[in-house]
């Protein structure tokens, strides 16, 4: 089957979470021996941000991390008929539809591309198309709005991070199939690694962001690390000089970006990690965790969470993983994982058998087949009936 992505960004995972998922995801589809093409704006604010602060070393090692997966970068202008073809990576090309989409039999466009785009794709596959054609809601930003600014009236559905989000587009009638396809972990690259000795205590790799957990963090990490004189590192993105002075103050180093295919090999030289949700995933979008969690646990670390609700029982908390109330709780916890090796053992073994038991990219892309699979037989019905 020839499967055409259009995403914000495969090669550059700057404070772009989706690329991991998108990773795993492709990987998969094509160790079963699918063709996949994924195509992504040539100057995505993910690529440009990366190579501001890092050069463009960082793509040609992503392309050594994952030598099967290959980038189609374009000029966002929608090309027409005929032209020069599509190029690779460097490419300066128009996005022309009779090249990304001929032959193809699933198409999925992520909601962070260019209205005008997502729109597009839709008229071309209801004039030029028989493929199956899925929208990939993944960041929340439908959330809490009454309206979207595009018509998915060409899609066959939705694939929506978590329940309250596909309840949302099938209550508003914004498209006419939602189906609920939460992340998962790439366990080809996202596993445990015994033979890296734990050197840390604790560490916390996320996006500092628009003040949008600061509270949260103060409250869950830069505390509790400071009252236990941990030794901790945090890596990510977006942080302010402020942000930089309070992990200081705790005695937390700042290490910066990490290429996403780095992250295990961290967390397995740590001997505990947090997830501590951003505040609008906790409020208006109870029970979708990010992809970190996923991660996580799929490299046998201990999670300890600040409080998020497992609405649709994803994990078992308090087995998989636990859940701080507050920060006094978090540094409680944290010290009975540091404290007791054969209580934080157990929490690293549940998470890990959890994941491989229902959360793994391979398991996700047994859902998105087995959706494509479904439409296809109904548009079949529909044909033979006429």
């Amino acid at each position: 089957m020839r499967v055409v992505l259009f995403y914000q960004s495969l090669i550059s995972d700057w404070n772009h979470g989706n690329a991991h998922f998108l990773r795993g995801t492709a990987s998969e589809l094509l160790a079963r021996g699918h063709e996949v093409e994924v195509y992504e704006p040539r100057d995505s604010w993910s690529v440009q941000n990366l190579i501001a602060e890092h050069g463009s070393e960082p793509l040609v090692e992503f392309q050594k991390a994952y030598p099967q997966l290959v980038s189609h970068r374009y000029d966002p202008r929608w090309g027409g008929h005929g032209g020069p073809p599509l190029q690779t990576l460097d490419g300066d090309q128009q996005l022309k539809p009779d090249e990304a989409l001929d032959g193809a039999q699933l198409v999925i466009v992520h909601e962070w591309n260019e209205p005008e785009l997502i729109e597009r794709i839709g008229e071309y596959r209801r004039s030029n198309g028989n493929f199956v054609l899925l929208f990939h809601d993944t960041h929340h930003r439908m959330a809490g709005h009454e309206s979207l600014p595009f018509s998915l009236k060409d899609y066959d559905g939705v694939l929506a991070y978590g329940q309250v989000l596909t309840d949302r587009y099938l209550h508003n009638r914004w498209a006419k199939r939602a189906w609920t396809w939460h992340e998962a972990a790439d366990v080809r690259v996202f596993h445990p690694l015994p033979n890296i000795p734990r050197t840390l205590d604790l560490v916390w790799i996320g996006n500092w962001g628009d003040d949008e957990r600061t509270t949260e963090l103060h409250e869950f990490l830069v505390q509790p690390v400071k009252d236990l004189q941990l030794n901790a590192e945090v890596f990510g993105v977006r942080y302010p000089d402020e942000a930089i002075a309070a992990l200081e103050s705790a005695g937390i180093r700042y290490r910066g970006w990490l290429p996403n295919y780095r992250v295990p090999e961290v967390f397995a030289s740590a001997r505990v990690t947090l997830h501590i949700p951003r505040r609008p995933y906790v409020k208006e979008l109870p029970g979708i965790p990010t992809i970190r969690p996923f991660e996580a646990l799929a490299c046998g670390i201990p999670l300890i969470c600040s409080p998020w609700h497992d609405t649709e029982h994803l994990f078992t908390p308090g087995k998989d993983f636990l859940i701080a109330r507050d920060g006094d709780e978090m540094r409680q916890l944290i010290q009975k994982v540091l404290s007791e090796p054969a209580f934080a053992e157990e929490l690293a073994i549940n998470g890990l058998a959890r994941i491989r038991e229902r959360h793994t990219c391979a398991h996700r892309v047994d859902e998105l087949l087995g959706i494509y699979a479904e439409l296809v037989s109904e548009t079949r019905e529909l044909v033979a009936a006429i």
